[in-house]
This record gives structure tokens, C-alpha cells and sequence, in this order.
């Protein structure tokens, strides 16, 4: 079967068309800066990669645009629309009504659009996605796959917020967790490579990225991660504060004379490692900065690494125990510093970390040594081809 994956984002739209047979990507690409002036890159599997200017006032624009350039005699993958057998989609929130992928229809649709006001940036794009995609290839089979899906196993004790249980009762205000198809697809494997049934395993997975949460998963079961409401809580992220103190937003807005909406901007877009820093977002500038003895991003980079370890000790505490401790995504891959610095505050746990092997970026790998008590991996999490296994298995 052919499977496209879509990831509408609230000015990109992601996608990659994979042969669920054999699990290889057969075309992938982005759309960016959707409503602006629109590009695409666009890369067939074994052919030149593409990049071209196009007009993409929409979502929807964007989607008839890679289903042409997927149709391209030259650039294309397949002749014919035909060839697509489900399309597989990324929504961001969920609610509760969800606790697993679902198959799209009309009571799927209007329950997605329910959790509009808990994902106002990304879910009407989702749903922009899922209705353009219905109208250029009807009857074509869609499923949506939910970034909070995974963690409504968490208990109410690790969900519910101290603040009235009206709010929750009214207005479903809750922890709710995100990047759960990434948790889930990287759990998985990990206990694969402990040769153990995730039932029987206790994993604490980091998915260090732009953005970046930590989650507990016990028995297959995500019972606690730091995202919260809304991806802004948790580990300070590349622009995102993260935990902080309530108060502040008003302390800051008084001095200021900002407004709500004005410092929400601050803490999602200006906060995190960018604000700390005042150099950039991206932790191979925060490395460089390091080197050339910027004392700002030294700050950046422990109050990262430092409060990973703390949340990673928590989780060991929520689950009387840990059988391996895994990075993932961008940062969790590729920066052998940020892993090395985490799991230096970990030596109590008994974790030692293999010097050598730590220095591969981007691979699967054990990173801790033999005399380890607790093993340490980089597992490359693959949110596209969860996706695709997750419609497959529902079609």
C-alpha cells in the first residue's frame, strides 16, 4: 500500500508518501511559508531535490500543489492518484475524546474542530488538510493520528492542575501531553533493543528538539510527560519558557505595560534557550557561542541540560524505576554535548557514558557504557512512518 502522511502545520505543510511493504519514502517535502509568498521542496527517492517558488494563498493550495508535483513526469513518484491508498494525517490536539487513531469522518471532524481553542494554531490547519485532501482525492480513506492520543493512559494525578476542578469539569484545562507519536514509535524500539516486552519495561524518552518534552512510559503506557495544556509548558525549549513561575506573566506585563496576548507571544517565540542566550535557538549556534567563551549561552545550555536531568529524575521517581533512558529528535540526535551534560547529573543512577559512542550524531546507538547500570540510547524517531504504520493498521 502507498501512504501519504500530511503534516499541516499553522505556515507549513510536511509530507512524505511511503510504501508501507517495505517502509521506504518514496517522495517527501515541505511547503513553507503558506499565506506568504510559498515554497516547495520537494525530493523523489533516487532523484534530484527540488526547490521552486509557488503561489500557495492556503492550506488547500498547498495540498493540490504536492499532489502535482507527486504526478510530476518528471519529478513525480506515481502516475496516477490512484496509486495513494490512505492518507495519513498529524493532528496536534485531541481532547480526550481520543485515546487512539481514529478513522475520519464526519463525528471525527467535528471533534477535532471542538479542540480548536486548545490548538488554535494547529488544528484548523489539520482540518484544512483533511478536507482538501477529501475534495482532490475522494473517497480516498483518511486517518488522523493524535499528538495527545498517547498520553490519555496518564493518571488523574498526573494530569489534573491545582487550580479549581471546575475548570477541568467546564473547561477540560489538563495536562494533555504532546509529540506522543514520537514517544510511542521511539518506546517501542527501545524496548525492542532491550530484547524485552514494552509491557514489562519502565523507559524515560527525551525528544530534545526545537520544541522538546520528556515523557515516563511504563508498560507501553505514557503515566506522566511535560508538555502540558499547551506545548508551552515543561523543559525550557529553542524559544519556549517552558515551567515558570504564574505570577511573572503579570509581574512582567505591569512593568511592561504588555498585554496578555503580547507576553504569551514572549514566553512561546523569545523565551527558552533563544531568550537566555540572545544569540539563537538553534543549539549548534548555542555550541559555537560556548566555544568562543559566550558566557550567555554556557547559561543556555546548562538550564537546558540541567532541568532534562531533573525532569528525567522525577519520572524515575513516578515510576520506582527506569530500564533505559533514550534521546531523540533533533537536539536528542545530534548533540552529543546536551546528552553528555544530562546524563552526567544521572551518576547516581549508575549511568556511564561511552565517550566514543556518544560522538555519532543522527544514529541508533547505545551511548553508555558496559559497566552501565542503566543502558543509555539515541533511537532517530520517525513520527511520518508511525503514522503510516498507524493507518495501515487501521484501514
Amino acid at each position: 500500500m502507498k501512504i501519504l502522511v500530511i503534516n499541516c502545520g499553522s505556515s507549513s505543510l510536511k509530507y512524505q508518501l511511503i510504501d508501507s511493504e517495505t517502509e521506504q519514502i518514496m517522495a517527501k517535502g515541505i511547503c513553507e511559508r503558506i499565506k506568504l509568498d510559498g515554497v516547495l521542496t520537494h525530493q523523489t527517492t533516487g532523484k534530484d531535490k527540488i526547490k521552486i517558488d509557488a503561489d500557495m494563498p492556503d492550506h488547500s493550495a498547498a495540498v493540490k500543489i504536492v499532489l502535482d508535483k507527486l504526478l510530476d513526469p518528471v519529478d513525480g513518484a506515481i502516475s496516477s492518484l490512484d496509486e495513494i491508498n490512505a492518507i495519513g494525517h498529524r493532528v496536534v490536539h485531541g481532547g480526550e475524546k481520543f485515546s487512539s487513531s481514529a478513522l475520519i469522518n464526519d463525528e471525527v471532524l467535528d471533534a477535532i474542530e471542538a479542540c480548536n481553542d486548545l490548538a488554535p494554531l494547529h488544528n484548523p490547519a489539520n482540518l484544512i488538510g483533511i478536507r482538501a485532501c477529501a475534495k482532490l482525492m475522494p473517497g480516498v480513506p483518511q486517518v488522523a493520528v493524535f499528538d495527545t492520543a498517547f498520553h490519555q493512559t496518564m493518571p488523574e494525578c498526573a494530569y489534573i492542575y491545582g487550580i479549581p476542578y471546575e475548570y477541568y469539569e467546564k473547561y477540560k484545562v489538563r495536562r494533555y501531553g504532546f509529540h506522543g507519536t514520537s514517544h510511542s514509535f521511539v518506546s517501542k524500539r527501545t524496548a525492542e533493543l532491550l530484547g524485552k516486552d514494552i509491557k514489562d519495561t519502565k523507559i524515560i524518552v527525551c525528544h530534545l528538539g526545537g520544541g522538546a518534552s520528556i515523557c515516563a512510559v511504563e508498560g507501553g503506557k505514557s503515566i506522566d510527560t511535560t508538555m502540558g495544556l499547551t506545548p508551552l509548558e515543561g523543559i525550557t525549549m529553542g524559544t519556549r519558557s517552558g515551567n515558570i513561575d504564574p505570577a511573572i506573566i503579570e509581574f512582567i506585563a505591569g512593568k511592561e505595560g504588555k498585554s496578555i496576548p503580547e507576553i504569551m507571544n514572549m514566553l512561546n517565540k523569545e523565551s527558552g534557550v533563544l531568550g537566555i542566550s540572545g544569540v539563537s535557538s538553534d543549539f549548534r549556534d548555542i555550541n559555537k557561542g560556548m566555544a568562543e567563551n559566550n558566557k550567555r549561552c554556557d547559561i543556555a545550555m546548562n538550564v537546558f541540560c540541567y532541568q532534562a536531568a531533573k525532569f528525567i529524575g522525577g519520572y524515575v521517581a513516578a515510576m520506582n524505576g527506569v530500564d533505559a533512558v533514550v534521546f531523540t529528535a533533533g537536539v536528542g540526535e545530534n548533540d552529543p554535548l546536551v546528552r553528555k551534560l544530562t546524563c552526567d547529573r544521572l551518576k547516581y543512577l549508575g549511568i556511564e557514558i561511552d565517550d566514543e559512542a556518544n560522538k555519532l550524531r543522527g544514529e541508533e546507538v547505545r551511548i553508555s557504557s558496559d559497566n552501565s547500570r542503566v543502558p543509555v540510547y539515541v533511537v532517530p524517531t520517525n513520527e511520518e512512518l508511525a503514522i503510516a504504520r498507524e493507518t495501515v493498521a487501521l484501514i
